[in-house]
Protein backbone atom coordinates (compact mmCIF):
# COMPACT_ATOMS: atom_id res chain seq x y z
CA UNK A 1 0.00 0.00 0.00
CA UNK A 2 1.48 3.43 -1.30
CA UNK A 3 0.24 6.38 1.06
CA UNK A 4 1.43 10.23 0.53
CA UNK A 5 4.16 11.66 2.55
CA UNK A 6 4.20 13.08 5.82
CA UNK A 7 4.37 16.85 4.14
CA UNK A 8 1.84 15.99 1.95
CA UNK A 9 -0.79 14.72 5.00
CA UNK A 10 0.06 17.88 6.86
CA UNK A 11 -0.31 20.49 3.76
CA UNK A 12 -3.63 18.63 3.18
CA UNK A 13 -4.84 18.46 6.36
CA UNK A 14 -4.33 21.82 7.96
CA UNK A 15 -5.27 23.93 4.90
CA UNK A 16 -8.60 23.05 5.67
CA UNK A 17 -11.57 24.61 8.50
CA UNK A 18 -11.74 22.89 11.89
CA UNK A 19 -14.91 21.00 12.57
CA UNK A 20 -16.08 17.53 10.84
CA UNK A 21 -18.97 16.04 9.24
CA UNK A 22 -21.70 13.71 10.80
CA UNK A 23 -24.67 12.27 10.19
CA UNK A 24 -27.56 14.56 10.06
CA UNK A 25 -29.00 11.62 12.64
CA UNK A 26 -26.47 12.40 14.83
CA UNK A 27 -26.02 15.94 15.23
CA UNK A 28 -28.38 19.02 14.46
CA UNK A 29 -28.21 20.61 11.81
CA UNK A 30 -28.32 24.27 13.13
CA UNK A 31 -25.07 22.89 15.60
CA UNK A 32 -23.39 21.48 12.76
CA UNK A 33 -20.45 20.64 11.84
CA UNK A 34 -17.93 21.93 9.06
CA UNK A 35 -17.73 20.42 5.74
CA UNK A 36 -16.15 17.03 5.22
CA UNK A 37 -12.71 17.13 4.46
CA UNK A 38 -9.94 15.27 3.34
CA UNK A 39 -10.17 11.33 4.93
CA UNK A 40 -6.26 11.31 6.41
CA UNK A 41 -4.84 7.87 7.03
CA UNK A 42 -4.16 6.69 10.20
CA UNK A 43 -2.75 3.77 12.01
CA UNK A 44 -4.63 1.42 14.89
CA UNK A 45 -2.86 0.09 18.04
CA UNK A 46 -5.33 -2.56 20.30
CA UNK A 47 -5.33 -5.05 22.49
CA UNK A 48 -7.99 -7.52 20.96
CA UNK A 49 -10.79 -6.88 18.40
CA UNK A 50 -13.63 -8.14 19.47
CA UNK A 51 -17.48 -7.23 19.08
CA UNK A 52 -18.19 -4.30 21.60
CA UNK A 53 -14.58 -3.75 22.83
CA UNK A 54 -13.36 -0.52 22.75
CA UNK A 55 -11.29 -1.36 19.28
CA UNK A 56 -14.97 -1.86 17.90
CA UNK A 57 -16.46 1.32 18.78
CA UNK A 58 -13.49 3.94 18.27
CA UNK A 59 -12.17 2.15 15.81
CA UNK A 60 -15.04 0.21 13.79
CA UNK A 61 -16.44 4.39 13.57
CA UNK A 62 -13.46 4.97 11.45
CA UNK A 63 -14.14 1.69 9.33
CA UNK A 64 -17.83 2.12 8.87
CA UNK A 65 -19.02 4.92 10.06
CA UNK A 66 -20.37 6.78 13.05
CA UNK A 67 -23.45 4.32 13.34
CA UNK A 68 -21.13 1.73 11.94
CA UNK A 69 -23.86 0.69 9.22
CA UNK A 70 -21.57 1.97 6.38
CA UNK A 71 -22.91 5.40 6.39
CA UNK A 72 -20.77 8.62 7.43
CA UNK A 73 -17.80 8.88 9.70
CA UNK A 74 -15.04 11.53 10.46
CA UNK A 75 -12.60 11.93 7.68
CA UNK A 76 -9.76 10.13 8.89
CA UNK A 77 -8.74 6.27 7.02
CA UNK A 78 -7.40 3.62 8.41
CA UNK A 79 -4.94 2.16 6.69
CA UNK A 80 -3.13 -0.22 9.20
CA UNK A 81 -3.86 -2.43 12.58
CA UNK A 82 -1.81 -3.78 14.66
CA UNK A 83 -3.81 -6.40 17.56
CA UNK A 84 -1.68 -7.32 20.12
CA UNK A 85 -3.72 -10.60 21.50
CA UNK A 86 -6.00 -12.00 18.80
CA UNK A 87 -8.90 -13.85 20.32
CA UNK A 88 -11.63 -16.62 19.40
CA UNK A 89 -13.77 -13.90 19.29
CA UNK A 90 -11.81 -11.40 17.05
CA UNK A 91 -13.65 -9.05 14.51
CA UNK A 92 -10.30 -7.14 13.49
CA UNK A 93 -8.64 -9.87 11.06
CA UNK A 94 -12.08 -9.92 8.74
CA UNK A 95 -12.83 -6.11 8.84
CA UNK A 96 -9.01 -5.23 8.16
CA UNK A 97 -9.62 -7.78 5.03
CA UNK A 98 -13.21 -6.04 4.03
CA UNK A 99 -11.95 -2.79 4.18
CA UNK A 100 -8.52 -3.49 2.37
CA UNK A 101 -6.35 -2.55 5.95
CA UNK A 102 -2.68 -3.71 6.16
CA UNK A 103 -2.57 -6.47 9.12
CA UNK A 104 0.84 -5.02 10.98
CA UNK A 105 3.30 -7.85 12.96
CA UNK A 106 4.39 -4.94 14.64
CA UNK A 107 3.40 -1.39 16.02
CA UNK A 108 6.50 0.02 13.42
CA UNK A 109 4.76 -1.34 10.29
CA UNK A 110 1.63 0.06 11.32
CA UNK A 111 3.26 3.60 11.06
CA UNK A 112 5.53 2.55 8.49
CA UNK A 113 4.40 0.78 6.61
CA UNK A 114 6.98 -1.79 6.33
CA UNK A 115 9.39 1.82 5.05
CA UNK A 116 11.52 4.17 7.13
CA UNK A 117 9.03 6.71 6.99
CA UNK A 118 6.08 7.57 9.26
CA UNK A 119 3.22 6.91 6.56
CA UNK A 120 -0.02 8.20 8.55
CA UNK A 121 -1.19 11.29 9.95
CA UNK A 122 -1.85 9.87 13.19
CA UNK A 123 -2.30 6.83 16.07
CA UNK A 124 -4.44 5.88 18.15
CA UNK A 125 -3.61 3.07 20.80
CA UNK A 126 -6.16 1.54 22.51
CA UNK A 127 -5.57 -0.47 25.33
CA UNK A 128 -8.58 -2.14 26.80
CA UNK A 129 -9.67 -5.48 27.22
CA UNK A 130 -7.78 -8.58 26.78
CA UNK A 131 -5.98 -11.31 28.96
CA UNK A 132 -3.53 -8.96 30.76
CA UNK A 133 -2.60 -9.30 34.54
CA UNK A 134 -3.45 -7.17 37.61
CA UNK A 135 -0.40 -5.76 40.08
CA UNK A 136 -0.85 -8.47 43.14
CA UNK A 137 -1.75 -5.39 45.98
CA UNK A 138 -4.03 -3.03 44.53
CA UNK A 139 -5.81 -5.24 41.54
CA UNK A 140 -4.76 -2.74 39.07
CA UNK A 141 -5.39 -4.08 35.40
CA UNK A 142 -1.81 -3.90 33.31
CA UNK A 143 -3.11 -3.13 29.74
CA UNK A 144 0.14 -2.47 27.76
CA UNK A 145 -0.75 1.20 27.64
CA UNK A 146 2.94 2.50 28.13
CA UNK A 147 4.29 -0.90 25.70
CA UNK A 148 2.01 1.02 22.70
CA UNK A 149 3.50 4.50 23.84
CA UNK A 150 7.00 3.46 24.09
CA UNK A 151 7.00 1.49 20.72
CA UNK A 152 5.14 4.44 19.12
CA UNK A 153 7.83 6.67 19.80
CA UNK A 154 10.93 4.67 19.08
CA UNK A 155 9.46 4.37 15.50
CA UNK A 156 8.88 8.57 16.24
CA UNK A 157 12.53 8.62 17.18
CA UNK A 158 13.77 6.48 14.20
CA UNK A 159 11.89 8.17 11.47
CA UNK A 160 12.97 11.44 12.98
CA UNK A 161 9.18 12.42 12.92
CA UNK A 162 6.05 12.31 14.71
CA UNK A 163 2.20 12.75 14.30
CA UNK A 164 -0.67 13.29 17.33
CA UNK A 165 -1.48 10.67 19.44
CA UNK A 166 -4.61 9.20 20.94
CA UNK A 167 -4.50 6.86 24.16
CA UNK A 168 -7.74 5.18 25.10
CA UNK A 169 -9.12 5.92 28.80
CA UNK A 170 -6.52 6.57 31.59
CA UNK A 171 -2.55 6.47 30.44
CA UNK A 172 -1.37 3.98 32.71
CA UNK A 173 -2.47 1.90 35.83
CA UNK A 174 0.61 3.93 37.40
CA UNK A 175 1.12 7.47 37.74
CA UNK A 176 4.70 6.98 36.60
CA UNK A 177 4.42 5.74 33.52
CA UNK A 178 1.28 8.75 33.03
CA UNK A 179 4.01 11.49 34.19
CA UNK A 180 6.72 9.96 31.86
CA UNK A 181 4.39 9.74 28.64
CA UNK A 182 2.60 13.25 28.96
CA UNK A 183 6.23 14.28 29.44
CA UNK A 184 7.98 12.48 26.49
CA UNK A 185 4.80 13.71 24.14
CA UNK A 186 5.55 17.79 25.20
CA UNK A 187 9.21 17.05 24.62
CA UNK A 188 8.97 15.41 21.64
CA UNK A 189 6.23 18.29 20.63
CA UNK A 190 3.42 16.30 19.23
CA UNK A 191 -0.18 16.19 20.06
CA UNK A 192 -1.58 13.44 22.74
CA UNK A 193 -4.89 13.16 23.83
CA UNK A 194 -6.59 10.88 26.02
CA UNK A 195 -9.17 9.45 28.60
CA UNK A 196 -12.81 8.49 28.69
CA UNK A 197 -15.73 8.95 26.28
CA UNK A 198 -17.82 10.21 29.04
CA UNK A 199 -17.34 13.59 29.44
CA UNK A 200 -18.62 14.18 25.47
CA UNK A 201 -21.31 11.90 26.31
CA UNK A 202 -24.81 14.00 26.28
CA UNK A 203 -25.74 15.80 29.88
CA UNK A 204 -29.44 15.60 30.57
CA UNK A 205 -30.40 18.49 31.98
CA UNK A 206 -27.86 20.26 29.56
CA UNK A 207 -24.97 21.66 32.03
CA UNK A 208 -21.93 23.50 31.49
CA UNK A 209 -20.48 25.43 33.96
CA UNK A 210 -19.29 28.78 33.57
CA UNK A 211 -16.03 29.44 33.25
CA UNK A 212 -14.31 30.98 36.26
CA UNK A 213 -17.52 29.81 38.41
CA UNK A 214 -16.84 29.60 41.79
CA UNK A 215 -17.66 26.37 43.58
CA UNK A 216 -18.22 25.65 46.96
CA UNK A 217 -18.53 21.26 46.50
CA UNK A 218 -18.64 19.21 43.70
CA UNK A 219 -19.88 15.19 43.56
CA UNK A 220 -20.38 12.81 40.87
CA UNK A 221 -21.73 9.77 41.38
CA UNK A 222 -20.46 6.77 39.46
CA UNK A 223 -20.77 2.78 39.33
CA UNK A 224 -19.18 -0.18 38.23
CA UNK A 225 -15.37 -1.92 38.61
CA UNK A 226 -13.63 0.87 40.92
CA UNK A 227 -10.62 0.93 38.75
CA UNK A 228 -12.39 0.74 35.45
CA UNK A 229 -14.92 2.45 35.35
CA UNK A 230 -14.23 4.71 38.16
CA UNK A 231 -11.92 6.61 35.82
CA UNK A 232 -14.75 7.29 33.74
CA UNK A 233 -16.51 9.04 36.85
CA UNK A 234 -13.50 10.90 37.40
CA UNK A 235 -13.14 12.12 34.08
CA UNK A 236 -16.92 12.93 34.04
CA UNK A 237 -16.04 15.05 37.33
CA UNK A 238 -12.84 16.76 36.26
CA UNK A 239 -14.18 17.69 33.11
CA UNK A 240 -17.16 19.80 35.23
CA UNK A 241 -14.75 20.77 38.07
CA UNK A 242 -12.00 22.06 35.60
CA UNK A 243 -14.01 25.37 34.69
CA UNK A 244 -13.52 26.55 38.17
CA UNK A 245 -11.76 29.96 39.06
CA UNK A 246 -8.38 30.07 38.40
CA UNK A 247 -8.54 26.48 36.14
CA UNK A 248 -6.97 23.27 37.58
CA UNK A 249 -4.55 23.60 40.07
CA UNK A 250 -4.29 20.11 41.64
CA UNK A 251 -4.94 17.50 44.05
CA UNK A 252 -3.12 17.38 47.28
CA UNK A 253 -4.31 14.17 48.81
CA UNK A 254 -6.64 11.26 47.83
CA UNK A 255 -8.84 8.69 50.05
CA UNK A 256 -11.01 6.03 49.20
CA UNK A 257 -13.63 4.54 51.58
CA UNK A 258 -16.09 1.55 51.47
CA UNK A 259 -18.59 -0.03 53.73
CA UNK A 260 -19.11 1.63 57.13
CA UNK A 261 -16.72 3.91 56.98
CA UNK A 262 -18.52 5.56 53.90
CA UNK A 263 -21.64 6.94 56.18
CA UNK A 264 -18.61 7.63 58.44
CA UNK A 265 -17.54 9.86 55.90
CA UNK A 266 -20.71 11.87 54.87
CA UNK A 267 -21.72 12.10 58.61
CA UNK A 268 -18.09 14.18 59.37
CA UNK A 269 -19.20 16.09 56.42
CA UNK A 270 -16.68 14.94 53.87
CA UNK A 271 -18.96 14.48 51.29
CA UNK A 272 -22.05 15.98 50.45
CA UNK A 273 -25.78 14.56 51.05
CA UNK A 274 -27.18 17.01 49.46
CA UNK A 275 -25.29 16.59 46.64
CA UNK A 276 -25.57 12.92 46.36
CA UNK A 277 -29.54 13.45 46.45
CA UNK A 278 -29.07 15.95 43.69
CA UNK A 279 -27.51 14.17 41.52
CA UNK A 280 -29.94 10.87 42.43
CA UNK A 281 -32.97 12.93 41.33
CA UNK A 282 -31.57 13.42 37.97
CA UNK A 283 -30.82 9.71 36.98
CA UNK A 284 -33.29 7.53 35.13
CA UNK A 285 -35.95 6.34 37.79
CA UNK A 286 -34.67 8.97 40.44
CA UNK A 287 -33.43 6.19 42.45
CA UNK A 288 -33.55 6.56 46.42
CA UNK A 289 -30.91 6.22 49.01
CA UNK A 290 -30.46 3.56 51.20
CA UNK A 291 -27.91 1.87 52.92
CA UNK A 292 -27.80 -1.57 50.76
CA UNK A 293 -25.20 0.01 48.89
CA UNK A 294 -22.82 1.07 51.65
CA UNK A 295 -22.39 -2.38 52.32
CA UNK A 296 -21.07 -3.79 48.80
CA UNK A 297 -17.46 -4.50 48.59
CA UNK A 298 -17.27 -3.36 45.17
CA UNK A 299 -19.06 0.19 46.09
CA UNK A 300 -16.60 3.01 47.67
CA UNK A 301 -16.25 7.04 48.16
CA UNK A 302 -13.19 8.97 46.52
CA UNK A 303 -13.10 11.67 48.85
CA UNK A 304 -10.36 14.47 46.87
CA UNK A 305 -8.62 17.43 48.83
CA UNK A 306 -8.08 19.82 45.68
CA UNK A 307 -4.63 21.90 46.24
CA UNK A 308 -6.76 25.23 45.81
CA UNK A 309 -9.21 24.13 48.56
CA UNK A 310 -12.04 22.47 47.13
CA UNK A 311 -12.95 19.42 48.39
CA UNK A 312 -15.15 17.47 46.03
CA UNK A 313 -15.99 13.50 46.04
CA UNK A 314 -17.02 10.56 44.16
CA UNK A 315 -19.25 8.11 44.88
CA UNK A 316 -19.40 4.58 43.64
CA UNK A 317 -22.82 3.66 44.53
CA UNK A 318 -22.81 -0.03 43.09
CA UNK A 319 -26.64 -1.41 43.38
CA UNK A 320 -28.07 2.32 43.43
CA UNK A 321 -26.83 3.37 40.62
CA UNK A 322 -26.37 2.63 37.21
CA UNK A 323 -25.08 6.00 34.89
CA UNK A 324 -22.77 8.93 36.14
CA UNK A 325 -24.77 11.75 37.23
CA UNK A 326 -23.11 15.31 38.64
CA UNK A 327 -24.23 17.80 41.05
CA UNK A 328 -22.51 21.15 42.18
CA UNK A 329 -23.22 24.08 44.69
CA UNK A 330 -21.73 27.22 43.09
CA UNK A 331 -21.47 30.54 44.96
CA UNK A 332 -24.19 32.67 44.96
CA UNK A 333 -26.94 30.26 44.16
CA UNK A 334 -29.09 28.64 46.72
CA UNK A 335 -29.62 24.82 44.85
CA UNK A 336 -27.43 22.70 43.75
CA UNK A 337 -27.21 22.69 39.78
CA UNK A 338 -27.15 18.64 38.75
CA UNK A 339 -27.10 16.51 35.29
CA UNK A 340 -26.55 13.32 34.17
CA UNK A 341 -24.12 11.55 31.86
CA UNK A 342 -26.35 10.05 29.05
CA UNK A 343 -24.49 7.24 27.12
CA UNK A 344 -26.07 4.80 24.82
CA UNK A 345 -26.20 1.17 26.01
CA UNK A 346 -26.09 -0.68 22.89
CA UNK A 347 -24.35 -0.84 19.98
CA UNK A 348 -23.02 1.41 18.35
CA UNK A 349 -22.57 3.19 21.27
CA UNK A 350 -22.78 6.70 20.01
CA UNK A 351 -20.75 8.59 22.57
CA UNK A 352 -17.66 7.50 21.58
CA UNK A 353 -18.60 9.07 18.43
CA UNK A 354 -17.66 11.85 20.00
CA UNK A 355 -14.44 10.99 21.30
CA UNK A 356 -13.85 10.27 17.30
CA UNK A 357 -14.59 13.84 16.54
CA UNK A 358 -12.41 14.80 18.99
CA UNK A 359 -9.27 12.73 17.43
CA UNK A 360 -10.30 13.62 14.23
CA UNK A 361 -9.86 16.98 14.80
CA UNK A 362 -7.07 16.54 16.70
CA UNK A 363 -5.51 14.91 13.49
CA UNK A 364 -6.47 17.31 11.49
CA UNK A 365 -5.84 20.56 13.16
CA UNK A 366 -2.24 19.10 15.02
CA UNK A 367 -3.63 20.60 17.92
CA UNK A 368 -4.89 18.49 20.96
CA UNK A 369 -8.41 20.05 21.71
CA UNK A 370 -8.29 19.22 25.30
CA UNK A 371 -5.37 19.11 27.95
CA UNK A 372 -3.77 15.86 28.44
CA UNK A 373 -3.38 16.93 31.97
CA UNK A 374 -6.48 16.52 32.58
CA UNK A 375 -5.88 12.61 32.24
CA UNK A 376 -3.21 12.91 33.68
CA UNK A 377 -4.08 14.23 36.83
CA UNK A 378 -7.09 11.73 36.61
CA UNK A 379 -4.92 8.32 35.92
CA UNK A 380 -2.86 9.73 38.93
CA UNK A 381 -5.87 9.98 41.14
CA UNK A 382 -7.34 6.70 40.03
CA UNK A 383 -3.21 5.55 41.37
CA UNK A 384 -3.82 6.96 44.33
CA UNK A 385 -7.60 5.61 44.89
CA UNK A 386 -6.32 2.03 44.32
CA UNK A 387 -3.03 2.37 46.87
CA UNK A 388 -5.84 4.10 49.59
CA UNK A 389 -8.00 1.37 48.94
CA UNK A 390 -5.61 -2.08 49.20
CA UNK A 391 -4.54 0.12 52.37
CA UNK A 392 -7.58 0.21 54.58
CA UNK A 393 -8.68 3.42 53.49
CA UNK A 394 -5.85 5.05 54.31
CA UNK A 395 -5.77 8.95 53.67
CA UNK A 396 -2.90 9.89 51.28
CA UNK A 397 -0.90 12.96 50.75
CA UNK A 398 -0.15 13.59 46.79
CA UNK A 399 2.20 16.14 46.40
CA UNK A 400 3.14 14.66 42.35
CA UNK A 401 -0.83 15.55 41.59
CA UNK A 402 0.47 19.42 41.73
CA UNK A 403 -1.21 19.51 37.98
CA UNK A 404 -1.99 22.81 36.33
CA UNK A 405 -3.78 23.51 33.31
CA UNK A 406 -6.76 25.67 31.74
CA UNK A 407 -9.60 24.07 30.07
CA UNK A 408 -10.36 23.83 26.77
CA UNK A 409 -13.27 26.47 25.03
CA UNK A 410 -13.20 23.74 22.15
CA UNK A 411 -17.13 23.14 21.63
CA UNK A 412 -17.46 19.29 22.15
CA UNK A 413 -14.96 18.76 24.99
CA UNK A 414 -17.30 20.51 27.64
CA UNK A 415 -20.88 21.06 25.98
CA UNK A 416 -24.49 20.46 26.98
CA UNK A 417 -25.18 18.77 23.53
CA UNK A 418 -29.12 19.87 24.19
CA UNK A 419 -29.78 19.59 20.60
CA UNK A 420 -28.48 16.10 19.52
CA UNK A 421 -30.04 12.92 19.40
CA UNK A 422 -28.96 9.36 19.96
CA UNK A 423 -28.41 7.39 16.67
CA UNK A 424 -31.28 5.08 16.09
CA UNK A 425 -33.82 6.72 18.44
Amino acid sequence: MTAPSRRDLLKAGLSTALGAALPTSFVSTARGFAPARQKLPVAAVVTVYHKNSHADVIVGKILEGFQQDGGPGPDLRLVSLYIDQVSPRDLGQALAAKHGVRLAKSIDEAITLGTDRVQVAGVLSVGEHGNYPFTPDTKQHQYPRRRFFDEIVATFRRCEESVPVFNDKHLSYRWEDALFMVETAKKMKFPFIAGSSVPVAWREPPLQLPRDCEIEAALTIGYGGLESYGFHALEAHQSMIERRRGGETGVASVQAVSEDEIRKAEAAGLWSSELFAAALKQLPGSPQDSDKWTSKNNSAVYLLQHRDGLKSAIVMANGLARYQAFAVKLKGRAEPLATWLKLQDGAPYGHFAYLVHAIDETIHTGRAVYPIERTLLTTGILDRVMHSLADGGKRLETPELAVTYQPTDWPYANHPQSTLTLPNG
